[in-house]
């Protein structure tokens, strides 16, 4: 069984290439991925050497690249994204291309090879900010209020546009935070745990009330996996553990975790449009068979020692500028 990951040497995507190898025998995994600045093959170093795991050097928005790659695939699953929203800020032009534009490459050479079933990654953003109580339920309105979130909304609704006029279903997850191993050093958790290795301060965007839901890489990859090989095609899951935290709670757990204060807290001016509260509900996957088998504490201290025993992965990504990013929450 042959599939595709674009991506998949990103974060996440690493991740989840890491637990399907792990997790069967007879799926062959290939890996397009074009190496821009978050995009790493020394995430897959312990897999490179695996017999069914081959690298494609491709870009998503090439269409002779894309079609090559998914000709008899059995499945593919679109990660392949900028993703971080203050470069969106910076430059939305690059968010639109790749997130927008190369997603319709990639669902359009799906559609003409014949794929069986294809999943897009998307992230709990496109729905915008929600106050408490309430989280956001697969079929409510898209609502993204920065250049990232847009860029993906729009490849959403691509997503849906692609079943209705050539009844070609692609299902689509809008996932919650990650964190864990392999994260690049600009986003929040790795990029102070970074800091606090270093005996540095931590930049936190505003009053630190934003909050976010955390869920380890390898529980999402496991719901993504599911919906992947499980779910009606064409399906929307919304993905999250239900670790809500505003990013000050965050920071103090991080900053108690290195027995230091939060005198080690710099405050810089927030982000703008900063949305206030990201919270998904997650009875759809959930009915799936999906539940978090990681706490959030015990995915933190994983994180952690990662960082800390792999210097040699994160280092020369930090050195490189990642440090220069403010990294609040995603």
């Amino acid at each position: 069984m042959k599939l595709v990951v674009t991506g998949g040497a990103g974060f996440i995507g690493s991740n989840f290439i890491r637990y399907v190898l792990a997790e069967t025998d007879d799926v062959e995994v290939v890996n397009l991925d074009a190496l821009t600045y978050a995009g790493n093959l020394a995430s897959l170093a312990d897999v490179s050497e695996d017999r069914r795991y081959t690298f494609v050097h491709g870009d998503i928005r090439d269409p002779e690249a894309v079609a090559a790659t998914v000709a008899g695939a059995d499945m593919v699953v679109n990660f392949a994204a900028e993703s971080h929203v203050d470069r969106s800020i910076d430059g939305p032009s690059a968010f639109l291309d790749t997130n927008m534009t190369g997603a319709g490459v990639v669902f359009e050479a799906c559609r003409r090879a014949e794929v069986p079933r294809v999943l897009h990654i998307s992230t709990d953003e496109v729905y915008g900010s929600i106050e408490e109580p309430g989280s956001f339920r697969e079929g409510d309105a898209l609502e993204p209020n920065s250049p990232y979130s847009a860029s993906k909304a729009g490849a959403d609704l691509l997503a849906r546009a692609y079943g209705v006029t050539y009844g070609y279903p692609i299902s689509v997850t809008r996932t919650a935070n990650n964190f864990g191993p392999y994260h690049f050093p600009e986003k929040v958790i790795p990029l102070f745990v970074t800091n606090l290795i270093d005996g540095r301060n931590v930049p936190l965007y505003g009053d630190g009330r934003n909050v976010r839901d955390w869920t380890y890489v390898v529980d999402n990859a496991a719901a993504q996996w599911l919906v992947l090989t499980e779910a009606e095609p064409g399906s929307v899951y919304n993905v999250g553990a239900g670790n809500e935290l505003t990013n000050r709670e965050l920071t103090m757990i991080l900053l108690e975790r290195f027995g230091v204060g939060e005198e080690r807290i710099d405050h810089v001016a927030d982000r703008p449009g900063h949305d206030l509260r990201y919270s998904v509900d997650t009875t759809r996957i959930r009915g799936l068979g999906w539940a978090p088998k990681v706490t959030f504490e015990e995915g933190l201290d994983r994180t952690i020692a990662f960082y800390r025993e792999r210097e040699d992965w994160w280092r020369p990504l930090k050195d490189g500028g990642a440090s220069d990013r403010r990294g609040a929450a995603r």
